[in-house]
């Protein structure tokens, strides 16, 4: 399960490699917002000679503009020429309709939304549902500025609707969204743990030194890893036995809602 999701400007061939070469389970080169309008046509260049070097195992995304800027068209173009193992991270998706336009042109490959705004939000279980895409996350930054919020706790209720609809459709617990300020890693990790509590699993970053922080928040400890284990072989043993009911040793009754949680434990600690 991916835990850390990396950001690099695709018009920084050097970055992008040393971003390839992280121990970032996935590399997102980015022709958005890390880049400026006059290098976006050198950013699409970039991006298309540094994928040719990647290997074929490598997890890699595109973040293209989105479709309604003068860049979008261009770089869904150039998208749909990479290997179809290559993602696309669309911003600002409002409807399935948006999904599927991007599809048409990027080809049948896995697309990967961010919703900022919020007809997004709203939208987020039917978006979630439509056909290619793989996950789903906040643009936190452009929804903030769209709903005219602040603080910690003005996109809680839109978090939590996102957890809600990625699971209602069948998808992998969403990323969170990046964290801007580099120098405050306790911030990073307490940010980590409360959306992890929410739901999320894994975070994007700007910079690989937060990875390790991000990675380190999201995996189990030894003494969840542990707990998890007994769960799912009390289970195991009850089944063996033909008994419906599993009792850990402590004497608590275990029900399918524990064991699922505890699979999704040890599936996080492997």
């Amino acid at each position: 399960m991916n835990l850390t999701l990396l950001y690099v400007p695709a018009d920084r061939p050097d970055r992008a490699a040393k971003a390839l070469a992280s121990a970032a389970d996935v590399v997102i080169l980015d022709l958005e917002d890390a880049v400026a309008p006059s290098a976006k046509a050198a950013a699409r260049a970039s991006a298309a000679a540094v994928l040719a070097e990647a290997g074929p195992d490598r997890a890699v995304q595109v973040r293209v503009n989105a479709p309604s800027t003068p860049w979008g068209g261009d770089d869904l173009a150039m998208v749909a020429a990479l290997p179809p193992s290559v993602g696309v991270r669309v911003p600002k998706v409002a409807s399935a309709a948006d999904v599927a336009a991007v599809r048409s042109v990027a080809g049948p490959r896995p697309v990967h939304v961010l919703l900022e705004t919020a007809a997004g939000v709203e939208a987020a279980y039917a978006v979630a549902s439509a056909p290619g895409v793989a996950s789903i996350g906040l643009g936190e930054a452009d929804l903030a500025s769209d709903l005219g919020v602040s603080g910690p706790d003005g996109l809680a209720w839109c978090r939590q609707r996102l957890v809600v609809a990625a699971r209602a459709a069948g998808l992998a617990p969403p990323a969170m969204a990046v964290w801007t300020d580099l120098r405050d890693d306790d911030g990073l990790a307490a940010s980590c743990r409360a959306g992890r509590a929410l739901g999320f699993v894994g975070r994007a970053a700007i910079h690989p030194k937060q990875l390790p922080v991000i990675e380190a928040a999201f995996r189990p400890s030894p003494d969840e890893v542990a707990h998890a284990a007994e769960v799912v072989a009390a289970v195991e043993a009850a089944a063996a036995s033909g008994s419906g009911v599993a009792v850990l040793a402590g004497g608590r009754f275990v029900d399918v809602a524990m064991v699922d949680q505890a699979r999704r434990v040890l599936a996080l600690a492997d």
